[in-house]
């Protein structure tokens, strides 16, 4: 890959934007990534810690990409033989893949729609394609902002993106973080594009009651990848390459929820008569191990709130029967889980949904992990279905985008930084 180099020199002060190198830029890396996170004074913090590897959020991605911002004083004064003092002051990551933009009707289709004629089958929408950028990790070290660092390194990722050919970069970021929602609205060119609600549930001491009127199977990456690509394919923002996320060794496994006496794993034949014949009502997840990526840590407690918190987790392990909503240990390092592609249909898909996530939260319970979270559309029919805590989830996360060239060919759907919001959005797991 190739770096982005752009110097601008203020009172012989050098900013060099340019490519990641593991071997020497770790520690500063990481020095950055600490300062930036000092959180509010008096007040609960996220902290992430990426298990020394930086790049670890983006490095499953078919491309991708970190940049550094190198400062450089200018040393050597006086005609003494000492060399100018370079220091990181920020970075930012990026990756590329091809995502589902759209839909549109086959040729067949459209014949068929002429003549007035009826196949579910010819009528099917097919996925209309994009190749997309995502920005992820824009840091700034706090005594180093306002100097337009945070501005150089979104456009040297940007220059990487267009050079990779990809026609649409997005972001996401708190929706109350006014500064980025700044940089990248008013000064790069992004809009506002979608509002997805994080989703976030405890892992309890107890295990989750799955409904014995449910029957969860686990899948095989082939059969999943049948069901996801006849069912999902043209849900906005699913992966091209949803058979890499889904063989990935991070991808802990694919559940099926059907109502009991319809499938088991005993009799489960493959995707394919599945399609051909569903029950009336089933639903699908998968599961993603973020644990072996980064550890998460809340920090900024008081002690009667951790003593609190103990207290409940000592009475869910003693009479677990009770079923207590305790609350786990994330006033220390703790791992996650992502639900995602999760979908269903069918008049009972919500209670078949509700049983996917027991089944996800006791997976969690086994691997030691704190919590266990997904990401939906705001609009998502599914989404009352999924068991959270509001306290610990994101009711709007908000989501930029930004074309980046105008020469591309607006295709079947035009452009989509205008499209409106369809009830569905697919999560990649790569870039949560």
């Amino acid at each position: 890959m190739v770096g982005v180099a752009i110097g601008e020199e203020e009172e012989k002060v050098v900013i060099v934007i340019r490519e990641y190198d593991p071997k020497t830029d770790i520690l500063g890396v990481e020095d950055v990534e600490r300062r930036c996170e000092v959180g509010p004074s008096g007040k609960l913090s996220l902290f992430t810690d990426l298990l020394g590897d930086p790049i670890c959020r983006v490095r499953n991605s078919p491309a991708f990409l970190m940049l550094v911002a190198e400062m450089a004083g200018g040393g050597g004064g006086g005609g003494g033989g000492g060399g100018e003092e370079k220091e990181i002051v920020g970075m930012i990551r990026g990756c590329i893949k091809t995502v589902t933009c759209g839909k549109k009707l086959s040729r067949n289709a459209k014949n068929n729609h002429n003549n007035n004629e009826t196949n579910s089958t010819l009528s099917k929408p097919l996925p209309v394609y994009t190749k997309l950028a995502y920005i992820l990790g824009l840091r700034v070290s706090p005594s180093h902002r306002r100097m337009g660092i945070g501005l150089k390194l979104v456009r040297g990722i940007e220059e990487w993106f267009r050079e990779n050919g990809a026609e649409y970069s997005y972001l996401a970021t708190e929706n109350d973080n006014q500064a980025s929602i700044n940089l990248f609205t008013h000064k790069c060119g992004y809009s506002k594009f979608r509002t997805p609600s994080i989703l976030v549930n405890p892992v309890f001491a107890h295990r989750i009651k799955v409904s014995p009127r449910v029957t969860v199977i686990q899948l095989g990456p082939r059969d999943a990848e049948s069901i996801y690509r006849a069912r999902f394919s043209t849900t906005e923002f699913f992966p091209r390459d949803i058979d890499s996320v889904l063989s990935n060794k991070l991808t802990l496994g694919t559940f099926l929820a059907v109502p009991r006496g319809s499938y088991t794993a005993e009799s489960w034949s493959g995707s394919e008569r599945f399609l051909a014949d569903p029950p009336e009502s089933w639903a699908i997840l998968s599961v993603w191990n973020t644990k072996e990526l980064f550890t998460l840590e809340v920090k900024g407690a008081s002690r009667v709130r951790r003593t609190l918190a103990r207290t409940t987790r000592v009475i869910d392990r003693a009479l677990p029967w009770l079923r207590v909503p305790s609350v786990p240990e994330v006033f220390k390092p703790f791992g996650l889980h992502f639900m995602y592609g999760l979908g269903g249909e069918g008049p009972r898909a919500g209670r078949m949904v509700t049983a996917l996530c027991g089944h996800a939260h006791n997976l969690a319970k086994e691997r030691g992990c704190g919590v266990v979270a997904t990401e939906v559309s705001s609009r998502e029919p599914l989404r009352l279905a999924i068991p959270h805590w509001k306290r610990l989830s994101c009711a709007e996360d908000l989501w930029c985008i930004k074309r980046l060239g105008e020469d591309y060919s607006d295709g079947s759907v035009g452009d989509w930084t205008k499209s409106p919001p369809g009830l569905s959005i697919f999560v990649d797991p790569r870039e949560f």
